[in-house]
């Protein structure tokens, strides 16, 4: 049997989870782009823990993953927005510390289970606001559980659903979907082919 069958073979006995092994390094967001705001919550008390979860405030992602957001940032420019990030690649660790304090599904990914996005650095938690830094209402504060931030919700003003509209409609174009239950979470396409880490955030 040729050399490359015999490593096809080997590969497929390796659970998929585990393909990790083989995907490219996450990357960092500021490396890649100047034009994005940063306001890393996890690495500050300012969540919905109240304690600060991160080491320091990075935002790691898929190369695939934060290339796509690069793009999406630019599209916002065009229109007279910039995106300002809350949360990116999140640890293991780190999801099973908010597990514990809030084990509620629809919010918070179980890390026995199938974990969440941010595990796999293909998701990103985020807001849009003007050019010139001004805050555009989304119709709930970032990590609010509750009706206000679903995005089936349209029981708002105008503004605020012209507002949602765009960021939707903004994040679809380069591939990221937003999940039900909150307004600010873009999950990448084929999120689930990528393996859940639990690699520390590289501080200095």
């Amino acid at each position: 049997m040729k050399l490359y069958m015999l490593f096809f073979l080997a590969l497929l006995s390796i659970p998929f989870s585990s393909w990790k092994v083989f995907q490219e390094p996450l990357r960092n967001i500021e490396d890649l782009s100047d034009d994005f705001v940063f306001e890393i919550r996890y690495a500050t008390p300012n969540n919905f823990i109240g304690e600060i979860l991160y080491d320091c405030p990075k935002c790691l992602l898929r190369p695939e993953v934060a290339d796509a957001l690069v793009e999406a940032n630019k599209y916002f420019h065009e229109k007279g927005y910039r995106i300002r990030i809350y949360d990116c690649y999140r640890p293991l660790d780190v999801q099973k510390k908010m597990w514990n304090k809030m084990p509620r599904p629809g919010y918070v990914g179980n890390p026995y289970g199938n974990g969440s996005v941010h595990n796999r650095g293909a998701a990103v938690d985020m807001t849009l606001e003007t050019l010139e830094g001004c805050h555009v209402e989304m119709g709930s504060e970032y990590d609010h559980f509750g009706k206000a931030a679903h995005i089936d919700n349209f029981n708002f003003s105008k503004e605020i659903l012209d507002n949602r509209k765009i960021l939707f409609e903004g994040m679809r174009k380069f591939g990221f979907s937003p999940i039900r239950t909150e307004w600010w979470h873009f999950s990448y396409r084929k999120n689930y082919s990528y393996g859940i880490l639990n690699t520390p955030l590289p501080c200095d």
